[in-house]
């Protein structure tokens, strides 16, 4: 059997190596459908029913990306998330039941990456999965290849090697898949961007079935950089807005 490699904040997996993904769900008849589904995907994939299991399999197998329902026993997902990312990034899809806005932006602001609502495909989940492990493979090769210099827009600071951003001077922590966002919008300034547009730069959706998901990501960088730094244009989509010259 092929050697695993485990990967240590956020760097990319050797090549060839299985990626370890932990899944966090406490209905059996779910996880199970989302294990085979991933093992057939070629992922090596453990599970955890709830929530203090959950933060002990996440370290002891530093898995490289987690499934994790938001309601969970012992303590909730969100909790799980903040424990996790305390100890090291890892890529977060979150599972919810309720399709309420509230728990998703509460998701994002605990280091979730990405969210799903109940029911979904198993083929979509499948899909999201590979498109978070390419995103930590892009950030890590970025890290190795940074683009030079400090984009600012105003008091908006975007440092493109160390992945940081700072409004007004101040850190602000963002989580991989906002950063994304705010860079592909900050690269054309102003410019109107559509959701579809996003969904294929940041999220590499080929259709349209995630707008939701940039709309709850938008709101969260709001919520981090300031709502009227982010100009929604109804019926078309979002622009970053710039201080006059």
């Amino acid at each position: 059997m092929e050697q695993t490699h485990t990967t240590h904040h956020g760097a990319a997996a050797t090549p060839g190596a299985q990626r370890r993904v932990l899944v966090v769900e406490d209905d059996t008849t779910i996880v199970d459908a989302i294990s085979a589904r991933l093992r057939a995907e070629g992922f090596l994939v453990q599970t955890a029913t709830d929530g203090p299991a959950a933060v002990d399999a996440a370290e002891a197998w530093q898995p490289d990306l987690m499934v994790l329902d938001v309601m969970l026993p012992g303590f909730d997902g969100l909790e799980v998330c903040r424990r996790v990312q305390a100890q090291r990034p890892v890529p977060v899809l979150m599972l919810t039941a309720r399709d309420d806005e509230t728990d998703m932006l509460v998701g994002l602001g605990v280091g979730a990456d990405d969210y799903m609502t109940k029911p979904f495909s198993m083929r979509e989940l499948a899909a999201r999965v590979h498109v978070l492990l390419r995103r930590v493979e892009r950030a890590a090769l970025a890290a190795v290849t940074p683009r030079s210099g400090i984009l600012r827009l105003g008091e908006l600071e975007i440092d493109h090697a160390q992945r940081r951003v700072r409004v007004r001077s101040e850190d602000v922590h963002l989580t991989p898949t906002e950063f994304d966002l705010l860079v592909c919008l900050a690269n054309t300034p102003r410019a109107v961007l559509s959701r579809e547009q996003l969904l294929a730069e940041v999220w590499d959706w080929a259709d349209a079935s995630g707008t939701r998901t940039v709309d709850s990501h938008i709101k969260a960088l709001r919520r981090k950089i300031g709502a009227e730094r982010i100009r929604t244009v109804h019926g078309v989509g979002y622009a970053l807005e710039t201080p006059a010259p």
